[in-house]
C-alpha cells in the first residue's frame, strides 16, 4: 500500500525511469490475443498490457520524494541524466483507479481524463506483452492483423491509436545497462516524430535542455528524442480514421539529436519521414464511407483488417502492399477507392499510391525517400511492438486527422480536408473539460496467415 503522502505526490502523467520502485506492486492487465492459421484454426495466447513509463510515477530510490512534478525534473536529484537514472526510481501503476484502464475477456478499455482520489489522469498508451517481461513481437510480412474497436465515445480532437513500432524486445534493458525497469514498466518507446517528450532515452533522463511545455502542463521536451520505424494501423475516432506507415534510414530505437531529429523547419532533414504515407478515406475523396451513420457505421463496433502483402506471397518477400477491410455486422467490406485527380484508383497502399498521393497534395515525398514500402517491410521482417493509446493534441488538435488542416489553406485543395470537425475543434483544455468521460475500447485482437483472422 502507498502511504497517503506518498499518493498526494503522485501526479498520473508524471515521469519514465529506470530503477523499479516497490511502493506499488506491477501487475499486467491481461489481454489475451490469439494466432490463426492458413487452416483458419486459432490459438489463444496468454499475453497482457503495460503502462507506457511517460505515465509512471517517478520519485527517490530511498523514499516517495518526486523526481519530476508537473512539466519540471527536480534539478536537485536529477543534476543530469545519469545522476537521475541511479537516483530515481519506476513504480507500478494503479491501472483502473489512477488510469482509466480496464481489461475484461479480451478488451482494453481506455479512459480519455481519470480523476483518481489524488491525481487527475489525461489519455494512456500501453503495450501488449509476451510475458512479464518482454512485449510482444509481431512479424507481419505475408500476413495480417485484426481487431475489433468502439470509437463511439471519441469526438474530435481525440485519437485512439493502434500502431506498431519497432522497439526493442525488453524495453533497452540489453543495450543499456543503467536500464533496470525494461519492458515490464514500459520503457523503451520511440516513433517516426522522434518526440522530445521521453523523459528516459537510452537508460538515461533527458534532462538535458528541458523545457516544460507552455499549453500542457503535464509535458516538456528535451534535448534528445526516441526515433524508429512506425506503422500506424489505426489513427482514428468517430470522424476520420487513417492508416499510415512512416519509415526511417536507421533501423531499431535510435536517440536523436539535433538535426537527425527532424524539428521544426528541419522535419524533411531528419533520419525519420514525419508525414507517412496515409490512407485517409475522407482525404482521399470518399466522404461518405467512414462515420456516423456511413457505410462504416461508427456508431457501432467493427473489425479492422490490415494485410500486409508481399510481391512473391511469401513470409520472407519484398512488402508491396498494405491493405484494408472491415467487418461489421457480419459484412465484410472493403476500403474505399481514391478518388482524387492524378492518383490511380486503389484502395491499398502502394509506393506507386504514395509518389501519386504526395504530388497530387503537393507533399514532399519523404516517405520514399528514406526507403518506402521497402524499408517499412524490414521493420516488419525484423518484429515490432504492439502500442494501443487514446490522446489529445497539443501542437495541432488533431486538425491532421479530423478536419481541415493547415488551417488556413483552402479545404477545396485537393488534401486539405481530412473530416468534417471544425477547425476550432480539438483544443485539449475544452476536450479535457467537456470530454472527459470519452474512451476508445479495443478488443478480439487476432494475427496470422492472410484471411484465417476474419
Amino acid at each position: 500500500m502507498i502511504s497517503k503522502a506518498a499518493l498526494l505526490s503522485i501526479l498520473a502523467v508524471g515521469a519514465s525511469a529506470q530503477q523499479v520502485g516497490t511502493l506499488t506492486t506491477e501487475n499486467h492487465p491481461p489481454m489475451p490475443i490469439q494466432s490463426c492459421s492458413a487452416s483458419g484454426s486459432c490459438t489463444t495466447l496468454s499475453t497482457s498490457v503495460t503502462l507506457d513509463a511517460n505515465w509512471r510515477w517517478l520519485h527517490t530510490t530511498t523514499g516517495s520524494t518526486n523526481c519530476y512534478t508537473g512539466n519540471a525534473w527536480n534539478t536537485t536529484i536529477c543534476p543530469d541524466g545519469k545522476t537521475c537514472s541511479s537516483s530515481c526510481a519506476l513504480d507500478g501503476a494503479d491501472y483502473s483507479g489512477t488510469y482509466g484502464v480496464t481489461a475484461n475477456a479480451g478488451a482494453l478499455t481506455l479512459k480519455f481524463v481519470t480523476q483518481g482520489s489524488y491525481s487527475k489522469n489525461i489519455g494512456s498508451r500501453m503495450y501488449l506483452m509476451a510475458s512479464d517481461s518482454k512485449y510482444q513481437m509481431f512479424k507481419l510480412l505475408n500476413k495480417e492483423f485484426t481487431f475489433d474497436v468502439d470509437v463511439s465515445n471519441l469526438p474530435c480532437g481525440l485519437n485512439g491509436a493502434l500502431y506498431l513500432i519497432e522497439m526493442d524486445e525488453d524495453g533497452g534493458m540489453g543495450r543499456f545497462t543503467t536500464n533496470k525497469a525494461g519492458a515490464k514498466y514500459g520503457t523503451g518507446y520511440c516513433d517516426t516524430q522522434c518526440p522530445h517528450d521521453i523523459k528516459f532515452i537510452n537508460g538515461e533522463a533527458n534532462v538535458d535542455d528541458w523545457t516544460g511545455s507552455p499549453n500542457d502542463v503535464n509535458a516538456g521536451s528535451g534535448k534528445y528524442g526516441s526515433c524508429c520505424h512506425e506503422m500506424d494501423l489505426w489513427e482514428a475516432n468517430s470522424i476520420s480514421a487513417a492508416y499510415t506507415p512512416h519509415v526511417c534510414s536507421a533501423n531499431g530505437q535510435v536517440r536523436c539529436s539535433g538535426t537527425d531529429c527532424g524539428d521544426g523547419d528541419q522535419r524533411y532533414s531528419g533520419i525519420c519521414d514525419k508525414d507517412g504515407c496515409d490512407f485517409n478515406s475522407y482525404r482521399m475523396g470518399d466522404k461518405s464511407f467512414y462515420g456516423p451513420g456511413l457505410t462504416v457505421d461508427t456508431k457501432k463496433k467493427f473489425s479492422v483488417v490490415t494485410q500486409f502483402v508481399t510481391k512473391d506471397g511469401t513470409d520472407t518477400g519484398a512488402l508491396s502492399e498494405i491493405r484494408r477491410l472491415y467487418v461489421q455486422n457480419g459484412v465484410v467490406i472493403k476500403n474505399s477507392v481514391s478518388k482524387v485527380a492524378g492518383v490511380t484508383e486503389t484502395n491499398a497502399i502502394s509506393d506507386t499510391f504514395c509518389a501519386q498521393q504526395k504530388t497530387a497534395f503537393g507533399d514532399n515525398n519523404s516517405f520514399q525517400k528514406l526507403g518506402g514500402l521497402a524499408a517499412m517491410g524490414g521493420a516488419i521482417n525484423r518484429g515490432m511492438v504492439l502500442a494501443l493509446s487514446i490522446w489529445d493534441d497539443h501542437s495541432v488538435n488533431m486538425l491532421w486527422l479530423d478536419s481541415s488542416y493547415p488551417t488556413d489553406a483552402d479545404p477545396a485543395k485537393p488534401g486539405i480536408a481530412r473530416g468534417t470537425c471544425a477547425t476550432t475543434s480539438g483544443v485539449p483544455s475544452e476536450l479535457e473539460s467537456k470530454n472527459g468521460d470519452s474512451s476508445v475500447i479495443y478488443s478480439n485482437i487476432k494475427f496470422g496467415a492472410i484471411g484465417s483472422t476474419y
